[in-house]
């Protein structure tokens, strides 16, 4: 009897769900292509290679990658400001998000990977993001980090730019272009260096949303064109 109300229990509570799947999959359009191939194939090589136990992912959103790392058996902690950057509430159906702001984060738990993806270009005050990051890893842990990014010049905002496409004009936050300079100021900040850097153009122009997208994205040279980088830091010790 118990296992038979349990059963009935289980069936409800998974209803929802499976119906949103069932209406998303029968929905579904394609609009246009993203870097997210680029920038999961680089944190999984990373896992690959390094197998670490614990990961805090920061900036998750309604994003499934928690999921697929902790399918993988890594222990995963998912982070975001949700108070401040969803003011309507959040509700990621992947995984479990705490609401904590990495620029003044309120976990002590040190980790042996982080996860920033396309996140630290919206957020206010990134460097404090970065050293936050940096502090809650342990002793040689790693920092996988995703970002528009031009090697010789930093842009605040790019979705200000006039000859910026139409895509992100007018969303409520920024998305900043790092630089080497910036990169170069973190790591003055923080006790880390750089372990691997690749260099993408996925737009064609000076930077990100600049130009015309280019499909599929080329990996290339600092000395190149480029608009995406995806960093991986080693924490000294």
């Amino acid at each position: 009897m118990k296992r038979w109300v349990r059963d009935r229990i289980k069936g409800a509570i998974n209803m929802t769900p499976k119906m949103l799947c069932k209406y998303e999959f029968e929905k579904q359009k394609f609009h246009k292509f993203n870097e997210r191939p680029i920038e999961l194939k680089f944190v999984f090589d990373q896992l690959s290679e390094l197998y670490p136990k614990t990961i805090l992912d920061v900036g998750t959103g309604t994003t499934a990658l928690p999921h697929l790392m902790r399918n993988c058996g890594f222990v995963v902690t998912a982070i975001d400001n949700i108070s401040d950057y969803w003011p309507a509430g959040m509700a990621n159906r992947h995984y479990h998000v705490i609401d904590d702001d990495i620029t003044k984060t309120k976990l002590t738990q040190e980790f042996d990977f982080v996860t920033c993806i396309s996140v630290l270009e919206h957020i206010e005050n990134p460097d404090d993001a970065m050293r936050n990051m940096v502090k809650l890893l342990k002793p040689g842990g790693h920092l996988a980090l995703t970002v528009p990014y031009n090697e010789k010049k930093f842009c605040e905002n790019v979705y200000e730019l006039p000859e910026s496409a139409n895509y992100g004009r007018g969303n409520p936050y920024k998305t900043s272009a790092y630089s080497r300079a910036e990169v170069d100021q973190w790591l003055a900040e923080s006790p880390m260096q750089i372990a691997e850097q690749q260099y993408w153009q996925v737009w064609d122009g000076e930077f990100w949303t600049t130009g015309n997208p280019v499909y599929p994205p080329k990996l290339v040279t600092p000395d190149e064109p480029h608009s995406l980088s995806c960093l991986l830091f080693r924490k000294n010790g």
